[in-house]
């Protein structure tokens, strides 16, 4: 949280960004389009790497600096109670609109690429678990809501792990 805690730690923290293991946000860029992206743009890369190859200079001004965040322990978030439960191959029987999913039950360090097959072929990439653990547990909000039409089938959830389809309805009211 303090310059002399994080300094120590810098080749550390560069790699862990540039590996996309930091900040936790658990699913792969480009595999699904999320309004709640957690993960670093390509320019904040370049400044976390700028600034531990220009070796870690210290800030001058502890004026800009912003507010400590203050965590609060989090319990596993519960689905909606409308949402669809997807394990194993799901095929919807009515169109529905899905806003975002929520990983329900992953095994840890899984990786899992869930889409959508649409009944005229279309593929659609809904997301990509990558070394899936609880603590990327949130839920993951499409950018924009897919409409799936009556016979689309959601693969790539493996029978012992669930995901949860947030309805367009819910998004509002999930974390």
């Amino acid at each position: 949280m303090q310059y002399p805690e994080v300094q120590p730690r810098a080749v550390a923290i560069k790699e862990a960004v540039l590996s996309r293991r930091m900040p936790p946000w658990g699913a792969v860029k480009g595999f699904g389009d999320f309004r709640n992206d957690q993960g670093l743009s390509e320019e904040e890369l370049g400044l976390i790497t700028d600034w531990v190859d220009s070796d870690t200079p210290k800030g001058s001004n502890p004026n800009v600096l912003p507010k400590e965040p203050k965590f609060e322990k989090t319990s596993k978030i519960k689905p909606p109670k409308n949402g669809i439960t997807v394990t194993g191959e799901y095929t919807l029987h009515r169109a529905t609109t899905i806003d975002g999913l929520l990983p329900d039950k992953i095994p840890s360090r899984s990786s899992i690429k869930v889409f959508a097959a649409l009944p005229n072929g279309t593929i659609e990439p809904m997301v990509w678990f990558y070394e899936y653990t609880d603590s990327f547990q949130h839920s993951f909000l499409f950018r924009k809501p897919l409409s799936l039409p009556v016979g689309t089938v959601i693969h790539g959830v493996p029978p012992n792990a669930s995901i949860v389809l947030i309805p367009g309805s819910q998004s509002k009211s999930s974390k």
